[in-house]
């Protein structure tokens, strides 16, 4: 079971097309269809935070993603089973791994959906295997965003946690072509909070991205069992909340890295904007929801639904608008209160 003709869907996407039985945490909804390419031999890459990673023991088929599982679908099942349910969600999202054939079933899946619906694409690239070429071929086959996960703050953490199989440099390389095809904004990365990185080096690379055009979407980092970082603890909750802060005031313009203050240690200390604005943009909550790909609406779409923390009052990416007792657990987690 193979892509093109199958295709992996996250835990949440499969409950949201209703191809598996379940009930999210307060409520919350997924709107956008995670799927994620799949091949008998894996995926080649050893990234050491990952639950696909070639070494981690286990069946490939078997092995668990982003701490949940994958099941395996048809591609058309689920094509049909977003027919059905079109209402309710707005973008799909494609997810290559470190495969020879990936690029090609990237556009052969999007393609299937697009013979069956009108609806946003996005696609989770794997620089690695791809040329600008690439990129203008999926642009035309119908993916209108490009998500690439260089994950690690430094090229040091880089190379230390994704080598040696994929090239900081290409990473970068490949972000400013797909920039080129896609345009601004259009081209988001993933950093993850928590591998090692200071929070001025992972506020100068979110700058970096907004600078050269792009957007960040952030993940705490949450170790998957068995893997090469399974004991490798979670960031403070309350360094998390500092960085989606960050995030947020970078990526909506409000604020700069430059103009932000560090201690010593690299712990933000001053973020860049007058002490009264700061507290009605926490008040709002957006900076602690998911960041992700919009649909039309322009609101996110990809809100991942506690992909990067376990269900439960602790969890750290809001999947929906927080309310003011969450803002004040927020506040104390800031240790702002």
């Amino acid at each position: 079971m193979e892509s093109p003709e199958y295709i992996k869907t996250s835990m949440a996407a499969a409950m949201t097309l209703g191809l598996k039985q379940g009930r999210f945490y307060r409520n919350a909804r997924l709107y956008c269809i995670n799927l994620l390419l799949t091949y008998s031999d894996g995926c080649s890459a050893r990234c050491a935070y990952c639950g696909l990673n070639r070494v981690r023991p286990g069946e490939y088929e078997k092995k668990s993603f982003i701490r949940v599982d994958w099941p395996i679908y048809s591609t058309h099942e689920v094509v049909k089973s977003m027919v059905e349910i079109n209402e309710k969600i707005k973008r799909v999202c494609i997810s290559m791994i470190t495969h020879r054939r990936a690029k090609e079933d990237l556009i052969a899946v999007t393609k299937m959906i697009k013979e069956g619906l009108d609806i946003p694409i996005s696609g989770l690239i794997t620089p690695t295997l791809l040329t600008k070429q690439n990129l203008i071929e999926m642009k035309e086959a119908g993916v209108d965003m490009i998500g690439i996960a260089i994950d690690l703050a430094t090229e040091e953490l880089f190379e230390k946690f994704r080598g040696p199989v994929h090239k900081w440099e290409k990473y970068w390389s490949l972000f400013e072509d797909a920039l080129d095809v896609f345009g601004e904004r259009m081209v988001g990365s993933h950093f993850m909070v928590g591998m090692g990185e200071t929070e001025k080096e992972m506020a100068s690379v979110i700058q970096r991205i907004y600078d050269i055009g792009g957007l960040t979407h952030l993940f705490s980092f949450f170790p998957e069992a068995n893997s090469e970082l399974a004991n490798h603890p979670q960031p403070p909750i309350d360094q998390y909340r500092r960085i989606q802060l960050v995030r947020y005031l970078i990526d909506e313009g409000i604020s700069k890295s430059s103009l932000m203050e560090f201690n010593e240690n690299g712990k933000i200390i001053n973020f860049g904007v007058p002490e009264n604005e700061l507290e009605r943009i926490i008040d709002r909550g957006f900076p602690f929801m998911t960041s992700g790909c919009p649909g039309d609406d322009g609101t996110v779409a990809c809100n991942r639904p506690f992909a990067n923390s376990l269900p439960g009052p602790d969890f750290r990416n809001f999947p929906f608008v927080p309310t003011q007792e969450d803002v004040v657990r927020v506040r104390k987690e800031l240790k702002m209160q």
